[in-house]
């Protein structure tokens, strides 16, 4: 048998025989990590597509850049807010001017469609906007009400945590990298990043953006590695955690946070349920659903897996849904005419695909897809939609995250509304309808952190003035709003008294002091002082 010769791949004919990114562009994203540890190939989702060798980092290197981190914090807190502030706003342009980089690398490390990949460079650019522009009014000191007035003069006063830990996701890999990490900085402390080791190089390229935009570059740190060694190491030595990802991994994030008595905000996983009402319009309804469902092939934590649909609009509604998820647009490709890209990874593959088995053995209905799309790219999944799922199968109450969605019809609205807050998430609901004022009406009985109104997630996601997180398993704390940046800080009262002090003196008892402090009470209430 003659020994087999060994042929170089050609980049043309084979998609991993060459790199998806500019190797000058990897070596300058790489020397913005604090690594020592190894290296690690990173590869493209959609195409397989080796994207970098990316060195890890180790315990050490951790330990060693919030060292670092923490040295430049004592100096950071004191930039004038002012200053800071401006960076956020400078930021916010540079992000739009670097638009088309930016989406093209989101693109290629996660996936995911353009259209979606622009919803993540939108949602950083508002995010920059919102807190350069509301830095005063929630970061300035605020006068309270003292215990006299006149005579007690308060204020309340924020104080930055020092160093944030931050522990962002592969599936909105700039977005949920640089947002949640902006208000802490505005708020004067460090940050230590570690970017999800799937797709670090999008959130190293938004980090070297805000140096361009004047953040010093020892104020934002980022490391590298797997969760257990190296958001460990984080976890052990930071001030404050901001975690994005799994119910599972942050139950695990707040043990160790509480041991150390550290606080921390997690947005973790959901079973997102989403009620067509019956005077809904259903075409509406129905386009808003495909985009509600398999944004980013249903990887993301405020996606639609449940539908719940009112008789009176069932039928129509069902076949308008099918008809449009049938023509959804799949491909590698990175124009604006895809409509869904890849998976992350062969697990996300895998789970997908067991549930959608799973179900179709127990006997529920494949209304549309159902099926892995190789032929397309390695890692491609059809967006389906299934009816007839119960709770003996394993996509009934577990998160699937990926483009599949259940379909039940209900008769009674309340009966609805019950069935939507069952389980143990509570992170993301839908409800359509005609007339707002009931949609509201319904959304207030939903057990969910933000309720969206003839939208699926998007009215809230980019309404950065309100705040935006789970409840019950779905998470603790909040991003978005005045809670996203007073997460970061310590409130801290100052109270100042003056002429008398608050007990007994100038020679009047204990005794009567407290009955004067009795009637003194009595006026305040009939003023109608707080």
């Amino acid at each position: 048998m003659s020994e087999q010769t060994s042929i170089p791949a050609d980049p043309e004919l084979d998609p991993t025989a060459s790199y998806a990114t500019d190797q000058a562009v990897i070596r300058r994203l790489s020397g913005l990590l604090r690594a020592t540890a190894g290296t690690r190939t990173s590869y493209a989702p959609a195409t397989g597509q080796p994207i970098a060798d990316l060195p890890v980092s180790s315990e050490d290197d951790v330990i060693a850049a919030v060292r670092l981190a923490r040295k430049t914090q004592a100096s950071w807190r004191q930039v004038p807010l002012a200053e800071r502030a401006a960076i956020l706003l400078r930021y916010h342009d540079l992000v739009l001017d670097h638009r088309h980089e930016l989406v093209d690398l989101i693109i290629r490390e996660s996936g995911k469609a353009r259209k979606q990949a622009f919803e993540e460079l939108a949602h950083v650019a508002l995010t920059a906007r919102y807190y350069g522009r509301k830095a005063y009014e929630m970061l300035e000191p605020q006068r309270k009400l003292g215990i006299f007035p006149v005579l007690t003069r308060a204020e309340q006063r924020f104080v930055p945590k020092g160093v944030v830990g931050v522990i962002s996701p592969w599936n909105y890999p700039l977005t949920m990298a640089i947002s949640d990490a902006l208000p802490a900085i505005l708020a004067g402390n460090t940050v230590v990043h570690k970017p999800d080791s799937q797709t670090p190089l999008t959130a190293l390229r938004g980090i070297e953006l805000l140096y361009e935009a004047g953040l010093p570059r020892e104020a934002w740190l980022a490391v590298n590695g797997d969760g257990p060694t190296v958001g460990g190491a984080l976890i052990q030595n930071v001030d404050y955690i901001c975690f994005t990802g799994s119910t599972k991994t942050g139950r695990l994030v707040a043990q160790q946070c509480g041991e150390r008595l550290i606080g921390c905000s997690l947005e973790l996983g959901g079973k997102n349920p989403m009620l067509v009402l019956r005077d809904a319009d259903v075409n509406r309804a129905a386009e808003g659903a495909v985009r509600a469902c398999f944004a980013n092939a249903g990887q993301l934590c405020v996606s639609m897996e449940r539908l719940y649909v009112a008789d009176q609009v069932y039928d129509a509604f069902v076949t308008a849904f099918v008809d449009r998820v049938k023509k959804i647009r799949l491909s590698a490709g990175t124009g604006w005419d895809v409509d869904m890209g890849s998976l992350i990874s062969k697990a996300q593959l895998e789970t997908v695909t067991r549930h959608v088995e799973d179900a179709r053995t127990r006997g529920a209905t494949v209304l549309a897809g159902g099926k892995p799309r190789p032929d397309i790219g390695p890692l491609f999944y059809e967006p389906t939609v299934l009816s007839g799922v119960t709770p003996a199968m394993e996509c009934f109450d577990n998160e699937t995250f990926g483009p599949v969605v259940s379909i039940y019809r209900f008769s009674d609205e309340s009966e609805a509304i019950q069935r939507a807050n069952e389980g143990e998430y509570g992170l993301n609901a839908s409800v359509w309808t005609r007339d707002g004022r009931r949609g509201r009406a319904v959304a207030a009985q939903l057990m969910a952190g933000t309720v969206n109104v003839n939208e699926g997630y998007g009215a809230t996601f980019g309404s950065i003035d309100t705040p935006m997180g789970g409840m019950r398993s779905s998470g603790l704390g909040r991003r978005q709003g005045v809670e996203g940046i007073r997460r970061y800080v310590e409130p801290q009262a100052i109270a100042t008294q003056r002429l008398i002090p608050i007990a007994a003196s100038h020679g009047i008892s204990d005794e009567k002091f407290a009955e004067l402090m009795t009637g003194a009470l009595r006026v305040l209430k009939k003023i109608g002082r707080p």
